[in-house]
């Protein structure tokens, strides 16, 4: 298909003390002529399968975030709005294995939540932080919870942004949103599911006309376009399905619910007024993790870094600043 949901998709589509810097990043590969491929404060990281992207920027004093982005098989350009926090913190910025500015692979054996969650801690221990806020968007969610669970000592705060923890609640509301799209489009989306063809101009510009809707609404041109270059469609069909709607892959079951109570670290869920998520399904995952935040983004989509941006960061800087004042683990 033509775009992943960020979630799944979901769409398409960080101490100027000593004791708070980070590890120093490995110096960059060369291309031909000893230009460097990598900017300052990017590195790679070799984990099971291949080596991954990581950006390290901001100079503040507070713990540090991870900004983990959707797909799977997206890239982190949208999260980029974030990396505004590193006047508080330091910040990081990574693309998984497989997509984005990571190495490639078409190894299904590594397109599970347990690659991706040693993945994420092995960046964690390279950088050399006993403790940090995991930031996650849409898929970046589930593997936020996750990583989480398998270690959460390591855990400061959750930030969930267009949370898709329940996978099955997901898709019967994203087909309820696909009733608001026009008969024609819904007739091109039904076609295609039936025929299970999903490449055609036709059903494309209905997956566009529910993206301008439910997707994002202002889009960053460069950056999406950057997405579509370097995104892995291979991951997200194996991972996700075939289609916004129909929902086949590996975690189609996918259901932590029952685990939101035993949340222990401040956790902040937001969400956009017109997210394909929807409002009410992120506002139920709140009311089940004990003194959980909850804000509306108003005007914004499911990508709210880019149709409410400002908004976005101030709500996520001030929870951090406060998560930290709460947080009572040494400082990495």
């Amino acid at each position: 298909m033509r775009f992943p949901l960020l979630v799944s998709t979901a769409a398409v589509l960080a101490a100027c003390s000593r004791d708070n810097a980070p590890a120093k990043p490995a110096e960059p590969p060369p291309l031909a002529g000893g230009v460097a491929v990598l900017a300052a404060g990017e590195a790679m990281l070799a984990v099971p399968g291949g080596s991954i992207w990581y950006k390290v920027s901001g100079a503040g004093k507070g713990l540090p975030v991870v900004l983990v982005h959707g797909g799977p098989g997206f890239t982190s350009h949208y999260l980029k709005p974030f990396e505004d926090l590193g006047n508080d913190r330091i910040v990081v910025r990574y693309d998984q294995l497989g997509s984005g500015k990571s190495g490639k692979t078409t190894d299904t054996a590594l397109f599970n939540i347990p690659h991706f969650v040693k993945e994420l801690d092995l960046l964690r221990a390279h950088l050399g932080y006993d403790k940090w806020h995991v930031l996650g968007h849409s898929w970046g969610t589930m593997l936020a919870m996750e990583y989480y669970r398998a270690y959460p000592q390591r855990v400061a705060s959750l930030t969930l942004g267009g949370a898709v923890l329940d996978v099955p609640a997901y898709a019967k509301h994203a087909r309820e949103l696909l009733k608001t799209l026009p008969d024609s489009l819904q007739r091109v989306v039904a076609k295609a599911e039936a025929a299970h063809k999903y490449d055609g101009k036709d059903y494309e510009a209905a997956i566009d006309a529910f993206y301008a809707l439910y997707l994002y609404r202002h889009p960053v041109k460069a950056d999406l376009d950057s997405t579509f270059a370097l995104m892995n469609p291979a991951i997200y069909n194996y991972m996700q399905g075939p289609s916004e709607f129909t929902i086949t892959g590996t975690f189609k079951d996918y259901n932590a619910t029952s685990f939101l109570p035993q949340v222990k670290v401040p956790t902040l869920f937001t969400v956009g007024e017109f997210d394909e998520v929807g409002p009410a399904l992120v506002k139920s995952f709140a009311d089940k993790v004990p003194k959980a935040r909850y804000a509306l983004l108003k005007g914004a989509a499911h990508i709210a870094t880019w149709d409410a941006r400002d908004e976005n960061v101030k709500v996520v800087r001030d929870f951090l600043r406060a998560a930290d004042d709460t947080s009572t683990s040494p400082r990495p």
